[in-house]
């Protein structure tokens, strides 16, 4: 077989064929194919996110709950501030009870913490050791809330096994503020 011009130009072009081919269609078609995949890499990846953000709505809806059931349960143990005076009062008949003799209370000015107030009262108790530490255990099952920021004890020189107790009882309460209210 003997190769010519003719049979050398058909050679060309059957070699010239699959390398246009490749060159004007295969790889543009590629490009757009990655330019797919791309694309679709890119929206799983906001689709992840999103179904990540949803899943979290319904765990922050449950918490918003929580927390305001929380809230509620300590707005029911803050008293308005008619119920100080009550408060005060349960808690001289808390000391008698436990065979303490309240000498004096004095109150000081009420204090703002957070979205309540404070009332400090500044008490002085004597009486027997275990009567006094009834009292603490007593005071603390009280359904308000109630704190001790100071206590100093001393023995008394009276009476043996008698201590005087010096504290401060702060009363946590609802102010009666009706700034913002219309009638």
């Amino acid at each position: 077989m003997r190769f010519g011009l003719r049979e050398i130009v058909f050679f060309l072009v059957l070699l010239a064929v699959p390398a246009a081919s490749f060159w004007f269609v295969f790889r543009p078609r590629n490009a757009e194919i990655q330019q797919a995949r791309e694309e679709i890499r890119e929206k799983q990846a906001l689709l992840d996110e999103l179904r990540d953000a949803t899943s979290q709505t319904a765990d922050l809806e449950r918490a918003n709950r929580e927390i305001a059931q929380a809230i509620e349960v300590i707005e029911d143990k803050l008293p308005s501030h008619n119920e100080v005076e009550v408060i005060l009062q349960d808690v001289w008949n808390v000391a008698k009870q436990c065979n303490l003799e309240p000498i004096s209370v004095h109150t000081s000015d009420p204090k703002p913490i957070a979205l309540a107030m404070e009332l400090p009262l500044e008490m002085k108790i004597i009486g027997d050791f275990d009567g006094f530490y009834r009292f603490l255990l007593l005071v603390e099952q009280m359904p308000r809330i109630t704190k001790m920021p100071q206590l100093e004890m001393k023995r008394t020189s009276q009476v043996n096994g008698f201590m005087e107790a010096k504290f401060t009882l702060s009363i946590c309460f609802e102010p009666t503020s009706t700034a913002g209210v219309t009638p």
